[in-house]
């Protein structure tokens, strides 16, 4: 009789070690805080949530509505990571505010594009348009760029290359005369009906019901460098959370919903 309560004593002990490793496991999985804009990428980070669960990592996302707040917060230490930007808008957010952030993987592009209420093709800017344009060195940037590439001005030689962002001052010709007004981002949806046309970045555009592949009236190429990114402090990139949460994001299952879901909106960068 003593051995028969042995053994169920041993094994009661078991079950409840098991119970307990379990749950401490669970309990264990690290929290990764992730800073994203609010629509596709928001979106996009609640399947790689679900991907990274698997992977040990229980990630929290963090939505702003500005392109600036997101990369204070992660240089803070508010954030472990963030996921809005491009390389151009990175290296110019470092240059200027002198932050250690690096980047860990890419994640998709969106090609910006030039939409109108007004107007059904690029050959109906008449002179003396007035377009808008993203206010952020870097986009606007790529703004003046698609607008060169479209034939509706000439930059300067260098201007807009090599990490020099143009700006209408850089602008050698202008043959219709095209009033540039430069705007916050994520104003240049509600300037349609105050402007011919406006240059305006894809999660702006779809937020406010545009969609790129029918309205736009030109986009940027999909093969231009400016796909978005996943962004760490430089002292956390070798991290093994790091190369884990890229790869979630690298998954079949975000590839898939990308393309599904946004339907050449935004273009898988892996």
């Amino acid at each position: 009789m003593q051995r028969k309560t042995l053994l169920k004593l041993l094994s009661s002990v078991a079950a409840t070690t098991v119970l307990i490793v379990s749950t401490g496991a669970h309990a264990e999985n690290q929290v990764v805080k992730v800073g994203t804009i609010a629509g596709p990428d928001e979106q996009t980070w609640a399947v790689v949530q679900k991907v990274a669960r698997s992977e040990g990592l229980d990630v929290k996302t963090v939505t702003f509505n500005d392109y600036v707040q997101p990369n204070a917060a992660l240089d803070a230490g508010d954030l472990d990571a963030n996921s809005f930007q491009h390389q151009p808008y990175l290296d110019s957010q470092v240059k200027q505010r002198g932050y250690k952030i690096v980047t860990a993987g890419l994640t998709y592009i969106s090609p910006i594009g030039i939409y109108s209420k007004k107007l059904k093709s690029v050959k109906d800017i008449q002179p003396g348009a007035k377009l808008a344009l993203p206010n952020h060195p870097s986009n606007e940037n790529r703004a003046l760029l698609l607008l060169q590439a479209q034939g509706l001005v000439k930059l300067k030689p260098g201007a807009g290359t090599d990490g020099n962002n143009a700006t209408p001052l850089d602008i050698a010709d202008n043959p219709k005369k095209l009033k540039l007004i430069e705007l916050d981002a994520a104003q240049l949806p509600r300037s349609l009906g105050d402007v011919d046309a406006a240059v305006i970045n894809t999660n702006y555009a779809l937020a406010a019901g545009l969609q790129p592949t029918k309205d736009a009236i030109a986009r940027e190429d999909v093969h231009s460098p400016y796909a978005n990114l996943i962004a760490v402090r430089a002292q956390d990139k070798g991290k093994p959370w790091v190369k884990k949460l890229v790869a979630a994001y690298h998954s079949k299952e975000v590839r898939d919903f990308i393309n599904t879901q946004f339907k050449g909106a935004m273009v898988p960068s892996f």
